[in-house]
Order: C-alpha cells, then structure tokens, then sequence
C-alpha cells in the first residue's frame, strides 16, 4: 500500500529539521499534516532551533485541530501523540509518523498505522529519493533521536546495507 498522507509528531519533526532531512516530507507524501497541540509543542513550547523557528514557514504542512479522543485519552500519552493518533483514528488513510516507543504499542492496540522516522527513510529510499540510509540515520541520531544498534541493524537490513 502506498503512503501518501501522514501526520506528524513532534520528534520526528524536530530531528528531521536538525538533520536537515525535513525536505523528504514533502518530496514523499501528497499531505503531511501536523496538529495544532504538536504545533504548539514544536514552535510555542519548544527550544528555539530549526524546528521552532522553520515550522511556521513551511506551506507544504497542513496545521489541523484536533480534538482527543477518549480512547486514545485513556493511554495517557503526551498531547502530541494523542493528537496525532486522534487524527490517525478519524481518518485511517493517514499514517502516524512516530517514534515513542510507548506511542507505538498504543497504534499496535488500537490499529492505528504508523511509522517511524527511520522508516521514512526505508521509504525514502524505496522511492529513490536518497542513496543511503546509513549515512542518514547517523544525522537523525546526531540530531538527537536515540536508536538502539539493533534496531540500526534492522533498518538497514530492510534496505540492503550494512
């Protein structure tokens, strides 16, 4: 199935503007939409960098409100991922763009579709938008988004590199 449309998260946000991979958003999908408690969290709340600072300017990125469902309420998960699997539930054709690890079991439970930001760049790669992932997930990680070795190991693997 092809990912057309997601909804963002905060640190996936964050990193890939630290990176400076945030232009593989738009070059990959037909609509990223960001919620309005995540916006707020990147560019109100958030520290003054690349994120807060750029956000606001990208036309690409739909701000939406959001209101939380009880169901997802009831995990008891920060404002952003619950906005964001609030707006993954009423409008399934939108993946879920996260990277807590608590988050995901929720989507598990509540079958929600997801991705991570190293999955983006599984896709990314897939799509033919970057020659390699390697090099990338090492900028994600000096960016600040903490992946594990195995977990290194298993990306890479899905897209053929050591």
């Amino acid at each position: 199935m092809l990912i057309e449309n997601v909804v963002v998260n905060s640190s996936p946000l964050i990193v890939l503007f630290r990176s400076n991979q945030i232009e593989l958003l738009p070059q990959m999908f037909s609509h990223v939409v960001v919620p309005q408690h995540v916006y707020q969290e990147v560019v109100v709340d958030g520290p003054s960098d690349e994120a807060q600072n750029l956000l606001s300017d990208m036309p690409w990125i739909s701000i939406k409100k959001v209101n939380i469902s009880l169901e997802v309420a009831s995990w008891n998960l920060g404002v952003g991922e619950s906005s964001v699997f609030s707006f993954a539930c009423d409008n399934p054709e939108f993946r879920a763009v996260v990277d807590d690890f608590a988050a995901r079991r929720c989507a598990r439970v509540l079958g929600i579709q997801f991705i991570g930001t190293g999955g983006l760049l599984v896709l990314a790669k897939r799509r033919g938008l970057i020659g390699s992932v390697k090099k990338r997930i090492q900028m994600l990680r000096d960016s600040g988004l903490f992946l594990s070795d195995s977990t290194i190991q298993l990306i890479l693997s899905k897209v053929g590199e050591k």
